[in-house]
């Protein structure tokens, strides 16, 4: 079982262990841009479900459970080189709001096969909690529908989410192949008075029921601010995240401006240090759990998103620094995969419209649509020059408010009514559309990794 010994990570007998792979995201945390949906998982479940009944909305989204990351998929990681998959969930599998604090035994299905399925391949899984019940930050990812991290306001929800993690560090205290616990994904408490208490509390309650597995802890603000730790807790690593400015939707030439900021390697390489100076000054491990640019399907901008990641990945070499790759699979923004398939015949026009129209975070320029929300923006800057809401300011905020809940609402019955009149041969299909053999391979992607991993 790996644990910390200072700077590394070591197993039982001393060796040393760098942990680098991906992000299983889209998977038991579903995200928007990843699987082409609208809004956040919860509301397009049930928005599908109300089209599809209950039992024919289960066996659609079992499926793509089923499909999503199988055997050949492990293989692939394996044969690159990696020794790591950071496994985002949600809450949801494991518990319901109906039912706080009774656990679903049922909900372990597929994260136990999966993590089975790795270390046959000789791979460390991180379990990582991506939405907790109350959502711990401000965006879709943590399946929140609105901007409000309601988690931080009530200890109802924190109470849960201690329950559920000793449920969980229980079930897999004694599984060497998980490499520890990703307790809470991009915290984004606004006051920065809740997070550090509370991981204190979850610390010593995980400890308790397992004292063995290293605990991968996020700063607050979406992993950045490491100010929040009250004390350097034994056996864990204090887990950053490193997404370049470039390397956005939004993201300008590389090297070059983006929003008026020179980006090159320099700057990575400066941004990498401050995101990482508490881990330097604790004497700490360095891991990056979540970094990687997004790909726009031209050519030469896409050349400049690959370099980017080289860049990275050659700053965290020079820093024995591990890390996860964002994301494994997706529609073809940032994937090694991309679907294709029924889904994608059926889905592809949907997902054009959205991009068109902005509504999601991940994929939007926030150009879109600019002749409509640029005189709300400059309504926002005349009228409210001093007003900086958490977490990124008031052009972000406008846009999240408009673009990724308002407008990516009001798309969810159109998403939904694309599974009307589909029997269940052809939901299968959808599903399956996301497994192995129906992906296209990002080769380009895939090569530099596997350079790298080498």
């Amino acid at each position: 079982m790996l644990h910390v010994s200072g700077t590394r990570l070591i197993t039982a007998d001393g060796t040393p262990v760098r942990l680098r792979g991906v992000g299983l995201g889209g998977w038991m945390n579903m995200e928007n841009f990843i699987t082409g949906y609208p809004a956040n998982e919860s509301a397009m479940r049930e928005a599908v479900q109300e089209v599809l009944g209950e039992d024919r909305a289960e066996l659609f989204f079992d499926r793509l459970l089923t499909s999503f990351f199988g055997p050949q998929d492990a293989a692939l990681l394996a044969e690159l080189g990696m020794n790591c998959v950071r496994i985002p969930v949600n809450y949801r599998h494991f518990e319901s709001d109906a039912r706080p604090f009774e656990i679903i035994e049922r909900g372990f299905r597929h994260l136990d096969r999966v993590i089975d399925l790795l270390g046959r391949h000789g791979i460390y899984s991180v379990i990582d909690l991506h939405a907790v019940p109350g959502a711990q930050n401000q965006h879709w990812h943590s399946d929140n529908p609105t901007h409000v991290a309601s988690f931080w306001r009530h200890r109802h929800f924190q109470d849960r989410v201690v329950a559920l993690w000793e449920a969980m560090a229980d079930r897999y205290k004694d599984n060497p192949w998980v490499a520890g616990y990703n307790p809470i994904n991009e915290p984004g408490d606004p006051t920065g008075k809740v997070v550090g208490p509370f991981y204190d509390r979850l610390v010593k309650a995980v400890r308790a029921a397992d004292p063995h597995h290293v605990l991968f802890l996020d700063g607050n603000t979406y992993s950045t601010d490491f100010s929040v730790f009250r004390e350097v807790y034994e056996n864990t690593v204090f887990v950053c995240h490193d997404y370049a400015l470039a390397g956005f939707a939004h993201g300008g030439p590389y090297p070059g401006y983006t929003r008026g900021e020179w980006v090159d390697r320099g700057q990575l390489e400066r941004t990498f240090a401050k995101r990482t100076r508490f881990q330097r000054e604790t004497g700490t491990p360095l891991w990056v759990g979540e970094f990687g640019p997004v790909y726009t399907g031209d050519p030469e901008v896409d050349e400049q998103r690959y370099q980017i990641l080289r860049d990275q990945l050659e700053i965290y070499d020079e820093h024995e620094a591990g890390w996860s790759l964002w994301t494994y699979k997706d529609v073809g923004l940032q994937g090694l995969l991309v679907a294709g398939g029924p889904y994608m015949e059926r889905f592809g026009g949907f997902v054009a419209k959205k991009r068109r129209l902005g509504a999601d975070r991940w994929g939007s320029t926030m150009e879109e649509t600019a002749d409509v929300l640029r005189p709300l923006h400059e309504l926002i800057e005349t009228e409210f020059p001093g007003w900086d809401p958490y977490p990124w300011g008031a052009r972000y905020q406008t846009d999240d408010l408009i673009r990724h809940i308002l407008i990516a609402q009001a798309l969810l019955p159109e998403y939904a009514e694309l599974f009307r009149g589909l029997d269940d041969e052809e939901l299968i299909a959808l599903a399956d559309s996301f497994a192995f053999e129906s992906c296209a391979r990002r080769e380009p992607l895939i090569d530099l990794l596997r350079a790298n991993l080498r």
